[in-house]
């Protein structure tokens, strides 16, 4: 039976979010198993006149295309994957925007792909990485799977509504109220972070503040910014696992002095967890931070996209900085770990230049009250 709330979503994704316009070429980006939804892209994209171009994906095709690359001579890949650079660059010169439909089947594929191979693999492409993301509308969001209603030890058809309840908010009223929580975070200096196992300061002067309201993510809901890239001090104990190339660390910790990580930590995997941080100089040094207000979620379910949009949450993401929050920060990794604030996880506070701005998840100041529950 067609589900028409994902005509409702095909909708947002193509009219709010990307905006597009009759004769764009844009592609759509996903796995077999999210076909319903690209069926009413499809629909929804020839209404509006926009040319779609199809580009499915799979997580066992993907882990055995990383096999042409030695992971002990990883540059002896350098010649197929330049070539593959110059095609892609070609074929993004022509799109105009592109949608990203995530489709875990088993977030752990790619752990058996070496670390090497995949972090040569994203260095050679972090400059067509960057084009994509900084010069190209996109919108990402994820497909519903059994395995992820497991990870989020939930029956399918309640993930299913979870999915749809948190990616179907009105995002032009969580777009105003926003507004002072941008107008406050622009004005602010120091920020300083307390909770269980966590005391750390750092600054956001002079550093671009940006809300998002559905046009980048879907579910969408966090306000973002980036530390100075020298100023972190202290210690930050997350609650919720870091998550990358399908490896899962639990509880991660890190020890900052003068913005730099000097120590890293995590219940099992430490050294994995430290191999990640040392892939480049700047993966060391945080590249955001962000105040998490989607109300629809309120716990971890095992995946960044929902995790980072948590009410009453942070993320504090060691790497890469975006453009338009940029503090001098470029690194292969984006990391986001997400600390949940709330009081049903411990509690804690955000202060802003040596105000209490948000307790166990609540906002304070009057002028941010419509980003609580």
């Amino acid at each position: 039976m067609h589900d028409e709330r994902l005509d409702r979503l095909a909708d947002l994704l193509l009219n709010y979010s990307l905006k597009l316009k009759s004769g764009d070429l844009f592609e759509i980006n996903g796995g077999v198993i999210a076909k319903p939804l690209i069926k009413s892209l499809l629909r929804r994209a020839h209404k509006i006149g926009a040319v779609p171009y199809i580009k499915l994906g799979d997580d066992e095709l993907s882990r055995l295309f990383f096999g042409f690359i030695d992971p002990a001579h990883p540059e002896k890949s350098k010649p197929a994957i330049d070539a593959q650079l110059e095609w892609e660059n070609k074929y993004w010169d022509h799109m105009v925007a592109h949608v990203d439909i995530g489709v875990d089947e088993n977030d752990a594929e790619l752990s058996a792909v070496d670390t090497r191979a995949l972090t040569y693999y994203r260095e050679q492409r972090r400059a067509l990485r960057d084009r994509i993301i900084d010069e190209r509308r996109w919108v990402y969001l994820h497909y519903p799977t059994m395995a992820d209603a497991q990870k989020a030890g939930m029956c399918y058809d309640d993930f299913y509504e979870f999915f749809l309840s948190a990616a179907l908010v009105d995002y032009e009223k969580m777009a105003r109220d926003m507004e002072p929580l941008v107008e406050l975070m622009e004005k602010t200096d120091t920020v300083r972070l307390v909770g269980p196992g966590t005391d750390l300061t750092f600054s956001i002067r002079n550093i671009p503040v940006v809300p998002c309201h559905g046009e980048l993510n879907i579910p969408d809901g966090e306000v973002y910014t980036a530390p100075v890239r020298d100023s972190a001090s202290g210690v930050v104990q997350y609650n919720t696992p870091a998550m990358r190339y399908g490896k899962k660390f639990d509880n991660p910790r890190l020890v900052f002095r003068n913005g730099h990580i000097d120590e890293a930590s995590c219940d099992g995997d430490s050294a994995g967890f430290n191999e990640m941080l040392d892939a480049d100089e700047g993966a060391r040094y945080l590249g955001e931070f962000a105040i998490g207000v989607n109300n629809a979620v309120t716990r971890s379910i095992g995946n960044t996209l929902y995790d980072e949009k948590i009410g009453g949450s942070f993320h504090l993401t060691p790497g890469c900085a975006y453009a338009d929050a940029f503090n001098g920060n470029k690194s292969q990794l984006h990391l986001d770990i997400v600390c949940i604030q709330t009081k049903a996880f411990g509690g804690g506070e955000i202060w802003f230049d040596g105000k209490l701005i948000r307790k166990n998840g609540v906002f304070l100041p009057e002028s941010l009250q419509g980003l609580n529950p």
